[in-house]
């Protein structure tokens, strides 16, 4: 595949930006809909909610793109809400109050930025036997979520799955293809972008496609600092989303890897605590703003692995279009008409790159040592299992259940796990690259 590491121009740099945008967008705005709809709160409020928590993503984006001495691990990476953040939060909102959900939000956010250093000092149990089995799952696990998409979004409704559903998402995956194709370069770059483009104006063809949403919205919408009201904070609630930002955690340092990889970049563990405070920084200002948690999207590390370009400052333009729609909501609501189906068909591509990537590491591990294949295979196999069927812990203790629910958690202790236990004795020689 074509690899373009160097620097774009700006106005190339603009339109990956919207790529990268439009593949995360989904995602993004799914959060806030799935809470606001939850604690029933009005149209102007999920105005407000929808709005300041793009803005947010742009704003996060940032923090995590402008490396220092403190924060920023300075990859091309994208912040967006954690979707596992979901359900805890919506519980905490019946049961306590939306003051109790954003105060629990900021502690999880002041425990991520302090613990970052302490947890950074885990690279050494991230072989490739490891991080590869890490990054399979993630992709493994997202694809689900696409197939989901590319039936109609809704897998019990009785329209899942229709003819037009697969006919315009089958569409979409062939015309990211044949760009990859026969495209030539910055065209075959923006692939997923004119994808998503030709899919959606033939799905408006077919009557898929309504522009509702955007006379709806306002023009303009400014953050307002605890907008729903002073936080409070409870110890549960604060322990439950604490819990939720480890798990954000584990699924940022297999983004982080595969970042280090695509770019040929050793991620050191002075980049790890950089990248975990830029990420508690973020989720704390989250809690202030009355938005979500905020973590790395792994859905954009396909993208650059399709689109060849990898430098950040496409990621800028991303995050300064998301910061602009924030503010102004009627723009935000354009990238919202784009069909669950076209969705899910260009999700598809991305998804399954990044397990393509994870296996490629795994091309570098040594399997003529009989640890690794187990390594593997158990890391991998947990992981899927457990994000099939995560009620499978249902008998546990709820924290535990929030903690091991997640497929890429399990598969993250499993790989883990397994390669301290049989390669205890080489776990403090770094060099060992093999393992």
């Amino acid at each position: 595949m074509q690899q373009l590491t160097h620097e774009v121009s700006h106005h190339k740099a603009f339109v990956l930006g919207i790529q990268h945008l439009l593949a995360m967008y989904s995602g993004a705005v799914a959060v806030p809909l799935l809470i606001g709809t939850a604690l029933h709160f009005t149209s102007p409020q999920m105005t407000y909610l929808v709005s300041i928590d793009i803005f947010m993503c742009g704003l996060a984006t940032f923090l995590q793109l402008m490396r220092n001495r403190y924060f920023g691990i300075g990859l091309p990476v994208i912040l967006g809400c954690a979707i596992q953040a979901v359900a805890p939060l919506k519980m905490i909102g019946k049961t306590y109050s939306i003051g109790t959900m954003y105060g629990s939000i900021i502690v999880a956010g002041i425990f991520v930025f302090l613990i970052a250093g302490v947890f950074a000092k885990i690279r050494r149990f991230f072989p490739p036997v490891v991080t590869g089995s890490l990054i399979t799952v993630i992709g493994l696990t997202l694809i689900p979520i696409a197939v989901q998409n590319l039936g109609g979004g809704t897998a019990t409704s009785a329209s899942f799955g229709n003819l037009r559903a697969l006919f315009i998402g089958g569409i979409t995956i062939l015309i990211i293809l044949g760009i990859q194709f026969w495209g030539k370069g910055f065209i075959r770059s923006i692939a997923v972008l004119i994808g998503l483009i030709g899919g959606t104006l033939i799905a408006g063809m077919m009557g898929m496609v309504s522009l509702k949403p955007v006379a709806q919205a306002a023009w303009f919408h400014f953050p307002q600092p605890f907008f729903f009201g002073t936080p409070r904070f409870a110890l549960s609630p604060s322990l439950t989303m604490i819990i939720i930002a480890l798990v954000s955690m584990v699924e940022s340092t297999g983004v982080f890897f595969a970042l280090g990889n695509l770019l040929d970049r050793e991620t050191t563990a002075a980049d790890l605590k950089r990248g975990y405070r830029a990420e508690g920084l973020a989720v704390i200002l989250g809690g202030i703003f009355n938005t979500f948690p905020y973590t790395t999207f792994s859905q954009n590390v396909g993208l650059l692995e399709l689109s060849g370009i990898r430098t950040k400052r496409p990621i800028y333009w991303a995050a300064g279009l998301l910061m602009i729609m924030g503010l102004l909501p009627k723009i935000g609501a354009l990238a919202t008409i784009i069909p669950t189906p076209v969705l899910g068909g260009a999700m598809l591509v991305m998804f399954s790159m990044i397990s393509v990537q994870g296996i490629r590491m795994l091309g570098n591990v040594d399997f003529t040592d009989e640890r690794n294949p187990l390594i593997v295979a158990i890391s991998i196999g947990a992981g899927l299992g457990v994000a099939v069927y995560p009620n499978i812990f249902q008998a546990l203790p709820h924290a535990l259940q929030l903690f091991l629910g997640n497929g890429i958690v399990v598969a993250s202790i499993c790989a883990v796990g397994l390669n301290a236990l049989l390669h205890h004795k080489e776990i403090t020689a770094p060099t060992d690259n093999s393992r």
